[in-house]
């Protein structure tokens, strides 16, 4: 048994009040993780590509304000 399924079967044992203080701390973990990502990704310059299209899309008339 891997590490995630130990972890799937523990969560599965939780009481509600665990379960809801488990999800809200992963929530916010995950968030911090997914921020993370993002900021390497940017300094790597993965996402330089996306950004030149879309701001030449939007010069060239092809973008809406939302």
């Amino acid at each position: 048994m891997n590490k995630v399924e130990k972890l799937e079967k523990e969560i599965q044992k939780l009481s509600h009040l665990e379960l809801a203080t488990f999800r809200k701390w992963f929530c916010r973990f995950d968030a911090k993780e997914w921020d993370k990502q993002l900021e390497e990704d940017i300094l790597a310059g993965k996402l330089d590509k996306l950004a030149d299209k879309s701001v030449a899309d939007h010069h060239a008339g092809r973008s809406k304000e939302i």
